[in-house]
This record gives structure tokens, C-alpha cells and sequence, in this order.
């Protein structure tokens, strides 16, 4: 078969494939750069938008601030970029509700989320919470699933460990239900699942475990909050998402091996290409759990059939 006609024929086989529909492409979900600087989410939530808007980082990072109005006591979620203007609106916004932040709480060690955190904690006379050593720093609080925060009155912090973008990933269930969902799931789009440090398995299990909670809204660390339809749906599409991603690759393969590079030219041909190393990432991921479960192997730098 010509290169030609093996192109054809791996695009009409995965154009069989029925591609799960997103759920949000049907919510009223603000336009991509359109987000405000600050949003009062719901009583005791005010997201504050950092300024670092990339393909990546969507909108850009969303730091939280947790607090009633009023009680004085607030934690800061996901601080983000080492950046005075947005430390300036934090502090605005802090200082407009009569609050000072006891805690800076981290949900991963990328730094997008976590760059600022000890700095700004220093400035703030309070600790970093996180799940490593690394982004708590020195007289940090290490915190680990199950863990609650309860610094602030009338609100519960429950951590969620949720594995998978990255190892140290953790989610915040608040008590009045939301889920402050880091990069695990995101406003627009899905997360990238990142080899080596991201594991797919351990991400879908976490899927899994921000499905049970049945969260009435999540607020992610990009993009906007998901809170107007039903967010379960969205977790549901995350995993058929990736169901469908392996179904993909295995279709791809059934023509024959290739390398994960070629892999990606054609499962992501529609995609800017300036995504595709981190399409990459993920698809090695993805790899990773395929061989596990016997329906791959890799050989001289390439995927095959098992």
C-alpha cells in the first residue's frame, strides 16, 4: 500500500470513531480572554485571574481567595506567577473584604500555580500548605488526603489527593460543595497528562474520585468555573475523553508501528502544532498505560500492536 493510501486509510478508520461530545460546548462559558480580573464566585470564593494567558495556561492561572467577607481569615489558593501586579490585586482583594490570609494552599508544584507561594507567604506572616517539601518550604504544612483546613470561619477545606497531571496533585473540596480542581480538570478543554511525571492511570483514578464527590460546581485552576450546567457531566467527558484518545492510538497502530512523534502528527493533525509536544507528553502517557495492560509494546522506539 502506498504512503498515500495508508494515509487515507488510517483516517477513514479513525473517522469511525465515535468522538465524545463535550458537555460545556453547550454552556454560556465566557469567550477565551474575556474572563475579569477578579469574580466573586459564590459567598465565601473570589477568583482573582493572574496575568500569564498562554495556549497552556488558557485564560491564565486562577488564584482563589477563601473567606466570608468580614471574619478577617482567609486562605489563598494557588498563588501562581511571582508577579507584583497580580500580588497587588490579591492584596486589594483581601483588603476590600476585611480579610488577612492565614494559609497560601498549593495544588501542584508547576509554576504556574506554585511560584509565588513562599514569597507571598513571607509577606503575609503565614505558611505554605502543599503536598511536598519542595513547594511547602521550610516550617511548611505537608497535607495529604483526607487532611482538613479549617482556618477559616464557616469553611471546611477538605483535601483530595488526585495523582495524574502530575504526582503531587491535589484537589480542595470545600464544604458548601464546590471542588477547587488545580490542573486536573481544567475550564475549557482537557488536561495534559504529562510523561513522566503525569501517570494516566493514576489520573483516571482520580477522575473517579472527583466524580464520587458529586461536586455542584468546580472552579479550575484555568479557565472559567464550571458551575451554571451539571459538572459531573464534564468529569464523565474527561474519561471518555481519554477512553477515546486510546482508542485512537490502537487504530493508528493496527496499520502498523510508529513512534509516538508519528503517533502524534496523526491523531492531533488538527491541533496547532506548537501543542504537540505536550500532546506528546500525554500520548507517552498514555503509552505507558497501554503496555501495562498488554495491548502495546514498544521495540526500537516504536509503539506496536500487541
Amino acid at each position: 500500500m502506498s504512503s498515500d493510501a495508508l494515509g487515507e486509510a488510517v483516517g477513514e478508520a479513525l473517522a469511525e470513531l465515535d468522538a465524545p461530545v463535550d458537555p460545556r460546548a453547550s454552556w454560556a462559558l465566557p469567550a477565551f480572554g474575556t474572563l475579569p480580573a477578579v469574580t466573586e464566585l459564590d459567598e465565601v470564593v473570589t477568583r482573582v485571574l493572574a496575568p500569564n494567558p498562554s495556549l497552556m495556561t488558557l485564560d491564565g492561572t486562577n488564584t482563589y481567595v477563601l473567606g466570608q467577607p468580614g471574619t478577617g481569615t482567609a486562605i489563598v489558593v494557588d498563588p501562581g506567577p511571582d508577579d507584583d501586579g497580580h500580588l497587588a490585586r490579591v492584596e486589594q482583594v483581601l483588603a476590600d473584604r476585611d480579610l488577612g490570609c492565614e494559609l497560601v494552599l498549593v495544588t501542584h508544584h508547576h509554576h504556574d500555580h506554585s511560584e509565588a507561594a513562599q514569597r507571598w507567604a513571607r509577606r503575609f506572616g503565614c505558611r505554605v500548605a502543599a503536598s511536598t517539601p519542595e513547594v511547602a518550604g521550610d516550617g511548611g504544612w505537608l497535607v495529604s488526603e483526607a487532611d482538613r483546613v479549617e482556618l477559616v470561619p464557616g469553611l471546611r477545606v477538605e483535601v483530595v489527593a488526585t495523582p495524574g497531571h502530575t504526582r503531587d496533585h491535589l484537589a480542595f473540596r470545600l464544604g458548601h460543595g464546590p471542588v477547587l480542581t488545580g490542573d486536573h480538570i481544567l475550564g475549557r478543554g482537557t488536561s495534559v497528562v504529562a510523561h513522566p511525571d503525569g501517570d494516566l492511570v493514576a489520573y483516571l483514578d482520580s477522575l473517579g474520585k472527583v466524580l464520587a464527590l458529586g461536586p455542584d460546581a468546580l472552579y479550575p485552576g484555568h479557565g472559567p468555573e464550571l458551575a451554571d450546567g451539571d459538572p459531573t457531566e464534564v468529569v464523565a467527558f474527561y474519561l471518555a475523553h481519554r477512553r477515546y484518545r486510546e482508542r485512537q492510538l490502537l487504530t493508528v497502530l493496527s496499520f502498523g508501528p510508529r513512534t509516538p512523534r508519528q503517533l502524534v502528527e496523526v491523531v492531533y493533525a488538527g491541533y496547532d502544532p506548537s501543542l504537540w509536544d505536550a500532546a506528546e507528553r500525554s500520548t507517552r502517557a498514555a503509552i505507558q498505560k497501554l503496555v501495562a495492560q498488554g495491548q502495546v509494546r514498544v521495540a526500537d522506539g516504536a509503539v506496536h500492536r500487541a
